[in-house]
């Protein structure tokens, strides 16, 4: 009678847990309640609240070891800071900043761009890569549409300017 119950109730619980299988959990439900349709069409989400970009990694360069001017160096690295200010303002430029510790990699820019070909147009427009202190590499990334709003939220948070 033990065994008769013990089939039954393994039965009852395997019916129970594949009726629900096709049915979203109750986390899942949670999340689409929080679904904002018009921030993702402002942020160009697909239905995975994602969005294509193109990322860059900026490597050490044939010329940053033979640019010792201080001066110089001051003065492409201003022109360097200014053009992410600049692209980041127009919104192309979604996120930026140095990779530590891993040379040659030295830094990252992910732009809000299609194509491999408007990204290298504006990486051609800094200073530093024009100077060969910086070489780059491209290439297509898939990640979260709320990078978006790092840019604005950023804006928040610095206290001090670069």
């Amino acid at each position: 009678m033990k065994l008769f119950k013990l089939i039954f109730l393994s039965t009852f619980l395997f019916s129970a847990i594949a009726c629900q299988a096709g049915q979203p959990s109750q986390k899942a439900q949670a999340i689409n309640v929080s679904y904002n349709a018009e921030l993702a069409k402002e942020l160009g989400a697909d239905d995975y609240g994602m969005k294509s970009y193109v990322m860059v990694v900026l490597n050490t360069g044939p010329e940053d070891s033979k640019i010792t001017d201080k001066e110089r160096r001051a003065k492409l690295f201003k022109g360097h800071f200014d053009n992410m200010g600049r692209l980041a303002e127009q919104g192309k430029l979604v996120l930026a900043g140095p990779l530590a510790g891993n040379k040659p990699k030295r830094g990252l820019f992910i732009f809000n761009v299609k194509t491999i070909e408007e990204a290298e147009e504006l990486v051609k427009t800094d200073p530093t890569v024009m100077a060969g202190i910086f070489t780059y590499e491209l290439t297509r990334y898939y990640g979260s549409a709320a990078l978006m709003k790092v840019n604005a939220i950023h804006k928040t948070l610095q206290k001090q300017k670069i």
